[in-house]
């Protein structure tokens, strides 16, 4: 069996000096935010699998129907020995794309050394010929991938890049290229505009799963900063920025309330009303991807998306 190789990049006190600066940064500003990273905790990521089963919200079933009806192709495509994968998570979605590529090498990179090391020993109990290279590493920041074989197949799937402002898709995209030699590819998961109705509906669910999903981040800084947050006293928000083309998720303070945070030494007053926003989902067009990637140094080659056109995979490869 091939050994499971895990590599730290990251501090180990990262993650906390990572929540203190988003904290103090988000809390703030005018207006208020929180970047949408702090909703996964252990409850927060057992809330997100929840959202995934539910019938409004379709990206994870879009994108899985991709990679089970052409991961053949993509593989076709990219001719990869080497798959790369940023924010890997479980890695559950992946085994499509390790199926049909077959390769040498598998590189998850994520900040949880948990989620990698499960899902890692999975990996090589059922592919004793494949090579897992863990990260824990945020690939947000400048990343330095193991030697593998190439060509190298780096995949960001989940739509996960909407949750990037434009100026910041545009620095990650960059840094993408730079890890990339020429023959690797970028197979990238991008949810695409449609209905509003179909959208909001997706972030606001019937059960109120994805309001709880959204609370959690105030939990999250409660018991990692000492904060006083009482998630009672916020409602979800989620609305459609039609200018932006994207879904906003916010924390609507049902009273006026001074949130007092210790371990930064931080006093928060809300205003009756006022809302704090924690996620920005960015949906897409084909030229805007083509856009995008080609400020960044890369072409669009193929295009493929589900049954309903929902969602999108993209393969750009490098000349």
């Amino acid at each position: 069996m091939s050994p499971l190789l895990v590599t730290r990049t990251l501090p180990e006190d990262a993650t906390d000096a990572a929540l203190r600066a988003d904290v103090l940064s988000g809390l703030t500003a005018r207006p208020k935010w929180l970047p949408p990273k702090w909703f996964y905790d252990a409850r927060g990521s057992e809330l997100f699998e929840q959202i995934t089963e539910l019938p409004e919200y379709y990206p994870t079933r879009a994108e899985r129907e991709i990679l089970a009806t052409r991961s053949g192709e993509i593989a076709a495509a990219s001719g990869a020995r080497t798959l790369v994968e940023l924010g890997s998570g479980s890695s559950e979605k992946t085994r499509f794309l390790l199926d049909a590529l077959a390769p040498s090498a598998y590189v998850p990179v994520d900040v949880s050394e948990t989620a990698l090391t499960q899902a890692g020993k999975a990996l090589v109990e059922d592919r004793p010929d494949l090579e897992v290279h863990a990260l824990i590493a945020d690939f947000t920041a400048p990343l330095t991938l193991p030697a593998t074989p190439g060509p190298r197949l780096l995949a960001f799937l989940g739509g996960t890049i909407g949750n990037l402002l434009p100026d910041e898709r545009a620095k990650f995209l960059a840094s993408v290229r730079s890890l990339l030699a020429p023959g690797d590819g970028l197979l990238l998961g991008t949810d695409l505009v449609k209905d509003e109705g179909v959208l909001v509906r997706a972030y606001d669910d019937a059960a109120g799963v994805t309001a709880a999903f959204n609370k959690n981040v105030l939990a999250v800084v409660d018991r990692e900063l000492g904060a006083d947050f009482d998630p009672g006293a916020f409602d979800h928000v989620a609305l459609w920025n039609a200018e932006h083309e994207w879904i906003e998720m916010r924390l609507r303070s049902r009273v006026a309330q001074t949130v007092k945070v210790p371990a930064l030494d931080l006093a928060v007053d809300f205003a009756a009303g006022e809302e704090l926003r924690t996620e920005v989902s960015a949906k897409f067009r084909k030229e805007g991807v083509t856009g995008e990637l080609a400020s960044a140094g890369l072409e669009l080659t193929h295009w493929w998306t589900d049954g309903q056109d929902r969602f999108a995979l993209s393969l750009s490869v490098v000349r």
